[in-house]
């Protein structure tokens, strides 16, 4: 039996994927600078909906320039209207909302924490999906590390509270949303591109909705929070949306997950050095505890029973995980588990 290779795969790539990797990783690593710098001049909803705005501008042209069509039918349109609100306007409005009160490298940290929320929920809404002793003990250290970046030991002194259980439930909603996307999603016939494109769309007449009646128009725009928005849409949420298509095509959705655990990494780094976060030796061992924990809960032990059926629904999806944060689909899904688009 021949396996046909797909366009993407066959067409010469001008950028070694490898480049393309680190770009991506730097891309949503410094989103969370940018959500920071973005909330110093405007309101959170404000940071989303212009997150959103120019994320989809980016993703409209490409869709214009490929002739791409919009998905068809209301039952589609309905699922990505709840995949846009758990995937995209709720976590992104829930994580500038935190950075009000806490550091961007903490919210890069929680944003870690994704792939552990979600072998928890794959256990209960996905029936393939059986705990092993691996994953449950990546669960486990996932859950200490996430302890030892918050200080336990110290009665969580000195942490807000509000704001990191704002981060940790927008990463939860990240894992609800993807969950949700495998169990309804699987198998349509649109385009990844297409799909993403109106996901983040929908999000973005979402926030359209919402922005006006909770905030005001700013007495004065400040350039570098305007940049800083600009930044986060075209690039973190729509040019990195169209990286990952690419590395996902070319070398498969497990390597390209691998951008996850270089995240945290990245917006720890850029927190400190550009901001001058302060920096405790608990946030990166804590840190690093959590990446272990999610790359064990990510591992599968060798199935009893195939589920031909659902398996083959899986990897022909044209939609997945950030990423996301940070990103919104891509074009083979991968476990709900596995945090490839959020999409921070």
């Amino acid at each position: 039996m021949s396996t046909a290779t797909s366009p993407a795969a066959r067409s010469p790539r001008l950028v070694d994927w490898r480049i393309r990797f680190g770009v991506l990783a730097l891309i949503w690593g410094f989103s969370f600078l940018f959500i920071k710098v973005g909330t110093e001049g405007f309101a959170p909803f404000q940071v989303t909906f212009g997150r959103l705005l120019f994320g989809t501008a980016v993703l409209a042209v490409v869709m214009a320039i490929k002739r791409e069509r919009l998905p068809r039918g209301r039952r589609t349109w309905l699922h990505l209207t709840v995949a846009a609100f758990l995937l995209n306007a709720l976590p992104f409005s829930l994580f500038s909302y935190a950075e009000l009160t806490i550091p961007s490298t903490l919210a890069g940290i929680c944003n870690a924490t994704t792939p552990l929320w979600g072998m928890v929920l794959s256990l209960v809404a996905l029936s393939e999906d059986r705990p092993t002793r691996v994953r449950a003990a990546g669960l486990g250290i996932g859950f200490v590390g996430v302890l030892t970046v918050l200080g336990a030991w110290q009665g969580f002194s000195g942490l807000d509270v509000t704001g990191t259980a704002l981060a940790l439930l927008a990463s939860f909603s990240y894992a609800v949303g993807w969950i949700y996307v495998r169990r309804t999603l699987a198998g349509n016939g649109a385009s990844n591109l297409s799909l993403a494109g109106t996901q983040v769309g929908i999000a973005t007449l979402q926030l359209a909705v919402v922005t006006p009646m909770f905030t005001s128009l700013p007495s004065s725009v400040e350039i570098v929070p305007l940049l800083a928005v600009i930044a986060l849409g075209a690039l973190g949420t729509g040019y990195a949306m169209l990286l990952q298509y690419g590395l996902v095509a070319e070398v498969g959705p497990t390597t390209a997950a691998m951008v996850t655990y270089f995240i945290p990494v990245i917006a720890t780094a850029a927190g400190v050095a550009v901001l001058g976060e302060h920096l405790g030796w608990n946030t990166p061992v804590g840190a690093a505890v959590v990446l272990a924990g999610a790359a064990l809960t990510q591992r599968r032990g060798p199935s009893r029973r195939p589920r031909t059926t659902i398996r083959a629904a899986a990897t022909t999806s044209p939609v997945a995980s950030p990423t996301t944060s940070p990103a919104v689909a891509s074009p083979a899904a991968p476990r709900p588990d596995q945090h490839t688009a959020g999409r921070p």
